[in-house]
């Protein structure tokens, strides 16, 4: 159906602030206003969601949105096994009974009768229709419906209405400055300062490459794995090209081009 995640505080999630992105989530939260998250593959979208709901001490559903992503699979439906039918809460009707956080990761890519579910739970009516069983919630103070995709995706058919966008606080998330993105694949990858800088100072070169028309480029994520492999022993021009150069294209001459810059740096 669609992968469903719950989270109910575990350790603090790492975050790296780079602006007034939490004092905004929080704003948003305590005036009962949905957040649309903008901003590339990698960059710390989920994790800065995650970090809040832990922050602001709230459950959090996330669901990976796909091309079969229904109404449905967010509200619920019933089900027929042996005992009969019974209705089966979805991941957006749970947040709001409960009074959590609702993640809709990659919205966009998500069936457009989806848009039809949220516009009442996004304006101030903060009402959730269940036209399969006539129930109508109200969403509790605590509930609050948070989006994101990244904008290099959209296109005429797949992008999200302006009707839609209008109704949500919006934020837009780009990879952190080279400090801070240090100290996060410091952090995140386990390995010191000096290495995680090494790696990053790759990630930038990568991230200047503009005539291979690469889809996206290197993310804070692949630098961590790159790092997480080298700092545990594997070669620094193998774990490159495993996590960085072969994620990024599928085309032989593009993926050596990329592992020309890798031998700049760990050559």
């Amino acid at each position: 159906m669609n992968a469903i995640h719950t989270l109910q505080h575990p350790d603090e999630p790492f975050y790296q602030p780079q602006d007034n992105e939490q004092a905004m989530f929080e704003q948003a939260w305590h005036h009962g206003m949905p957040v649309l998250i903008k901003g590339p593959t990698g960059c710390g979208k989920t994790r800065f969601v995650q970090h809040m709901a832990h922050r602001l001490k709230l459950p959090l559903y996330t669901v990976a949105c796909h091309d079969d992503l229904s109404a449905a699979d967010l509200v619920g439906r019933h089900l027929i096994g042996a005992q009969g039918t019974w209705w089966q809460d979805g991941p957006l009707t749970r947040a709001v009974r409960e009074g959590g956080i609702c993640y809709l990761d990659e919205v966009v890519e998500a069936r457009q009768d989806t848009a039809v579910v949220l516009h009442p739970l996004a304006d101030d009516r903060r009402q959730l229709y269940l036209e399969r069983t006539g129930e109508v919630l109200q969403a509790p103070p605590s509930f609050m419906l948070v989006v994101s995709y990244n904008p290099g995706y959209q296109n005429l058919l797949k992008g999200m209405k302006p009707s839609t966008r209008q109704r949500f606080v919006a934020m837009r998330f780009g990879y952190p400055a080279v400090a801070d993105e240090e100290r996060i694949v410091a952090r995140e990858a386990g390995v010191d300062l000096a290495l995680a800088a090494q790696v990053v100072r790759l990630g930038q070169a990568l991230r200047r490459l503009d005539q291979h028309d690469l889809e996206e480029v290197a993310s804070t994520r692949l630098l961590i794995f790159a790092a997480r492999m080298i700092g545990s022993g594997m070669d620094p021009r193998q774990a490159c090209l495993a996590c960085l150069a072969e994620p990024l294209s599928d085309d032989p001459q593009t993926v050596a081009a990329l592992m020309d810059v890798v031998d700049v740096h760990f050559g």
